[in-house]
């Protein structure tokens, strides 16, 4: 128990530059002391206590403003920055060494018994009012961007962002991360994004403006070619999609 709270203490440190102190961390951090309760509220669920773990975790949410429920499983090394607002469901499952913001929803999607909501592998990031629903399965090492709504499963390695979901990486590694080395010194994404993070929708967007721009000046040349020619033809108004000029002709059409 005592090595576990070593670790839980621990961790903060690593994904947190603003944990100053053991003492500021054990008394401020609300995080921590979910996962705390959560523990004690776990094992009253597993031997039966099922009213008295559900009260645990309703006095939880209400110091912390974070609700996990007594029969989520969670792993070691779990942290939860600012926490308010966090959503664990019953059947959620959370390997070790993730992380979660605040505002994260792991939910379900069906009323029916059994499993329904999602399964965290290790090592992953979860940014700030994402949702994962459902019994979906985040490979290890996923990064989860803030807000994304996930609803189905992502390979490891990979990092999704919008809504619904989207890979932004499609070619990410699929290898599962060494425990040593995310709880050595752990190489994470806050919120899970990054600055230059490729967008896959502005990178098809790109493409397309692309392709326009090349048929303008295809249609232009093949206009100048045939007036060359003595073939009258009238030169058609061209409006970009990039905000540039547009003819006097379509001006005036369009009012």
């Amino acid at each position: 128990m005592l090595n576990r709270l070593k670790e839980d203490i621990a961790c903060v440190f690593e994904r947190d530059p603003a944990a100053q102190s053991v003492f500021e961390v054990l008394t401020t951090y609300p995080g921590v002391h979910a996962v705390i309760v959560h523990r004690l509220s776990h094992y009253c669920w597993k031997v039966g206590f099922k009213w008295l773990a559900r009260f645990i975790a309703y006095l939880s949410r209400w110091w912390t403003g974070i609700e996990i429920h007594p029969g989520a499983e969670i792993g070691r090394r779990l942290f939860i920055d600012h926490g308010m607002g966090v959503v664990i469901g019953e059947t959620a499952v959370i390997g070790d060494d993730c992380t979660l913001y605040h505002g994260v929803t792991l939910g379900g999607t069906t009323w029916k018994k059994g499993k329904r909501h999602p399964t965290l592998k290790n090592g992953i990031v979860i940014g700030a009012g994402a949702k994962v629903l459902g019994p979906i399965e985040i490979g290890a090492g996923a990064r989860v961007g803030s807000n994304s709504v996930v609803l189905k499963s992502v390979p490891a390695g990979a990092t999704v962002v919008g809504i619904p979901g989207h890979v932004v990486d499609p070619t990410a590694k699929k290898s599962t991360i060494a425990l040593d080395e995310v709880s050595g010194k752990m190489d994470f994404d806050p919120y899970g994004l990054t600055a230059d993070m490729p967008d896959p929708i502005a990178y098809a967007i790109n493409r397309m403006l692309d392709h326009i721009t090349t048929l303008d000046k295809q249609i232009e040349t093949m206009q100048k070619a045939l007036n060359d020619a003595g073939i009258k033809c009238q030169e058609t108004p061209i409006c970009t999609l990039a905000g540039c000029e547009i003819s006097d002709s379509y001006k005036k059409d369009s009012h």
